[in-house]
């Protein structure tokens, strides 16, 4: 099969975040099929970004085809030039150099805005493929819940249009949120969905790469290490982490290490000095790779949401995949009702927003012994071999094509 899958937040090891469409891509290459990405040239979450000269440029990353779009650079998440991007993104899938690419027989559409639908779906008709819309963050509603947006916001408006329309043409729904059949009723939609969540590649686990030196000497040494490893942003309620990190001021053998980057740092930052927290240490985002030599480090992994009804619907965040294969227990903030940590009890959950909870759950498991808690790691680490694999969800996914 040729498969086209859109997503302007596509990246690669290479380039940094988004990857789960490279590992797939890249699995489904491997199974015999022609796969090309299109994404944009620009993203907030890439690390490097892709050199680029003209609208169009074509590069072919580890047998994975990826036409890179230029779009306009913008400097942060909330910057209103990334609303251009949008657009322009979307007016130029329907100007693709077709003579270029492989005929699709299958089209998957992978937006966090959901401008890309209209164009999607006409190109899916003029080539008679199959549309496939994949849901991995909940648009407009992520914007509204976390950005504060208005329902009433033309632009919002405009967003729910697309995303209905995305949902009732589509000829299958994935998404990796397990619950999201909630979601399809409370807005009518009769139709089922696939759940295939995110997960990890095995084969590049076994590629690490060690650390810089002067990384490894920013960690905290005969600490007990709460750590964190991803994107530094308003969802991810690390503001939670430090109000824990204060109420366990007088514990003085833990220490925080906050891994990453991203529009909160500065804030989270100041929000340490301003309460004196000199044992939390915030290191810059490292590459895809050296993530587990760096979670060696550590001896509990912290995973925290908001408490916002989008995450109620499910979550897939990469960090837990790489958190469950490092063999490390986990604490997890997030109200949701997919909770793999409780489920699988590779660690302690609790309630979203509440450093108290937080608190009691990292004493909780400092004070275990070192054998329980490497028990409890290892439960982790076992489900996510056996469950996450892009290899067995790459097949499951070519399963839903067929």
């Amino acid at each position: 099969m040729n498969i086209w899958i859109i997503n302007e937040y596509a990246g690669s090891p290479y380039h940094g975040m988004e990857y789960r469409h490279y590992y797939l891509g890249r699995e489904f290459v491997n199974l015999g099929h022609n796969v090309t990405i299109i994404s944009a040239s620009y993203s907030h979450l890439f690390r490097k970004a892709p050199r680029v000269k003209n609208i169009f440029t074509l590069e072919n990353i580890d047998g994975i085809n990826y036409l890179w779009v230029k779009v306009p650079k913008y400097d942060k998440s909330t910057d209103k030039k990334r609303v251009l991007k949008w657009f322009l993104f979307s007016f130029y899938l329907l100007l693709l150099p077709f003579y270029k690419l492989s005929r699709p027989d299958v089209i998957i559409l992978s937006p966090m805005a959901t401008f890309p639908v209209l164009s999607t779906y006409i190109l899916a008709k003029i080539f008679k493929a199959k549309f496939i819309f994949e849901i991995k963050d909940i648009w407009p509603l992520t914007l509204v819940e976390i950005g504060g947006y208005s329902y009433k916001n033309p632009l919002i408006i405009l967003m729910k249009k697309l995303e209905i329309f995305g949902l009732k043409k589509a000829d299958i729904i994935v998404s990796v949120l397990s619950n999201y059949m909630e979601y399809l009723k409370e807005n009518k939609i009769e139709k089922d969905f696939i759940y295939i969540p995110n997960g990890i590649s095995l084969k590049e686990m076994e590629e690490v790469e060690n650390l810089e030196e002067n990384i490894v000497n920013l960690i905290p040494r005969n600490k007990f290490i709460v750590g964190y490893v991803g994107t530094l942003g308003i969802a991810n309620a690390l503001d939670t982490l430090i109000k824990a990190a204060f109420i366990l001021k007088e514990n003085t053998d833990i220490a925080f290490v906050i891994v990453g980057d991203g529009s909160e740092k500065e804030k989270l930052i100041e929000m340490s000095e301003k309460l004196g927290l000199t044992y939390i240490v915030f290191i810059p985002s490292i590459s895809k790779r050296k993530v587990q030599t760096l979670l060696k480090y550590f001896d509990v992994c912290y995973l925290g949401l908001r408490k916002k009804k989008i995450f109620y619907y499910g979550i897939s965040p990469n960090k837990i995949f790489d958190y469950l294969y490092s063999g490390k227990p986990i604490i997890q903030s997030i109200s949701t009702k997919n909770d793999i940590v409780e489920n699988v009890q590779c660690g302690i959950s609790v309630e979203s927003e509440n450093p108290a909870l937080l608190a009691e759950a990292i004493l909780k498991i400092k004070n275990m012994s070192f054998e329980d808690r490497e028990k409890m790691g290892l439960r982790g680490r076992d489900y996510v071999i056996k469950n996450h694999d892009y290899e067995i969800l790459a097949k499951k996914y070519l399963e839903v094509m067929k």
